[in-house]
């Protein structure tokens, strides 16, 4: 049993626990456990027993000094105890005897750098004078193996805890602005409606993609995205009365619900909600329960990013959208691509067929923007019709959005 463990690793929470099992029976102890360190405290992340009551519970804890763990970090107490008894320190320590330990071997967990994150233990009730050195060496060949897995838990809970500190920051201090990029009826140049995009302070730099997805992984997804939104309404003053806001939302964050609650019926006519594409849903029948109530305040629903994967144009079949947005993905070098142009027809002719519009993005050559006119795009968005900014600088070249246009 102990060769497959030395020939396979071990990758698993389930490996984990088999490879206790295997170290303790292989060693003749009746305990075996994982434990990670925390400042002074060690958490038990998984534990093996056989059939003797053991204070170790899997994501209980315990201070460092009140058993083994800390005195052998620090060198007090061997790695190696075949008899606690002829340890003057450890008979001191009220856990030998309430547990009861008789012997202990414990080695440490480290990590590539030499840092310890946490320590791998066998304990009986009873001394066992058999154990050896060898014992030892088998007990930390087994501890390389399950500290990959425990290093790899550990690096990902401070990669969340950091990252959750970093968005709940930017939370605290609103670090982030709104930009705003015209979308533009094609065949005037006008501009129709303004979409919102987010931009960040805070370091380190990292795409707008890249923070809410951070959000989403720490719990914080939702904050951050209504947050957002919150600030982008502050702008519908500021637009023109015929104009339109689009702002974006993923699909967990409009189920958990919360966007109602910034807007009625007098700016709801005003705002174009886009659903993000990259977002999975489990349920569209929750989803549209959810936008129910926003499109009875009269928002409009966009689908983003149509054709940059499957679940878009699950989106666009589910939720019935008045807006389908291209992803740039369609636009680029749509004037030389037989392909994207056939793709794009095909979307029109369900646009017409569902009464929804399309809206072209990453509009970003002349040739692009003819080619879309061409084939009856009525509306894009991109660099060569306008680029994000604030949007003071955006509204004072409206007026030459015909002219770039055209």
């Amino acid at each position: 049993m102990l060769k497959n463990f030395f020939t396979g690793g071990i990758d698993s929470p389930q490996a984990i626990q088999t490879a206790l099992e295997a170290i303790r029976k292989h060693l003749s102890m009746e305990v075996a456990y994982v434990c990670r360190l925390e400042a002074n405290t060690v958490v038990f992340e998984a534990v093996d027993a056989a059939e003797v009551d053991t204070p170790f519970k899997p994501g209980g804890s315990m201070s460092q000094d009140d058993i083994y763990c800390g005195h052998i970090l620090h060198g007090r107490l061997p790695q190696l105890m075949t008899d606690t008894a002829y340890c003057e320190l450890a008979m001191s320590i009220p856990f030998t005897r309430t547990t009861p330990v008789g012997a202990h071997i414990g080695v440490p967990i480290t990590s590539a750098s030499g840092e310890i994150l946490g320590m791998f233990c066998c304990l009986s009730p009873r001394p066992q004078p058999s154990l050896n050195q060898r014992d030892l060496e088998v007990m930390q060949v087994f501890a390389d193996l399950v500290g990959s897995q425990i290093i790899t838990e550990i690096k990902n809970d401070r990669q969340l805890a950091s990252n959750r500190a970093l968005i709940k920051a930017v939370l605290d201090e609103e670090s982030f602005r709104c930009v705003f990029q015209p979308i533009v009826r094609l065949s005037s140049g006008r501009a129709s409606g303004f979409e919102t995009l987010c931009r960040f302070s805070s370091e380190p730099y990292r795409s707008p993609d890249k923070w809410f997805a951070d959000a989403h992984a720490a719990g914080l997804g939702q904050q951050l995205e209504l947050a957002v939104i919150k600030s982008a309404l502050g702008a519908l003053d500021r637009l023109p009365t015929d104009a339109y806001l689009s702002v974006n939302a993923s699909p967990s964050t409009i189920i958990e619900g919360g966007i109602e609650a910034l807007i009625d019926s007098k700016i709801g006519a005003r705002l174009v909600l886009e659903v993000t594409e990259h977002d999975a849903v489990s349920s569209y029948e929750t989803l549209s329960k959810a936008l129910a109530p926003l499109r009875k305040l009269g928002v409009r629903l966009a689908i983003d990013d149509a054709g940059a994967g499957y679940a878009s144009l699950s989106h666009i079949l589910s939720l019935a959208p008045d807006a389908i947005k291209l992803d740039m993905s369609l636009t680029r070098d749509i004037d030389s691509d037989a392909a994207r142009r056939a793709l794009t027809s095909a979307l029109l002719f369900f646009s017409h067929e569902t009464h929804c519009v399309i809206i072209a993005e990453g509009i970003e050559t002349k040739a692009e923007l003819e080619t879309l006119r061409l084939l009856g795009v009525p509306y894009g968005q991109g660099y060569l019709l306008g680029k994000p900014g604030e949007l003071s600088d955006v509204l004072e070249m409206a007026p030459g959005l015909a002219r770039s246009a055209g």
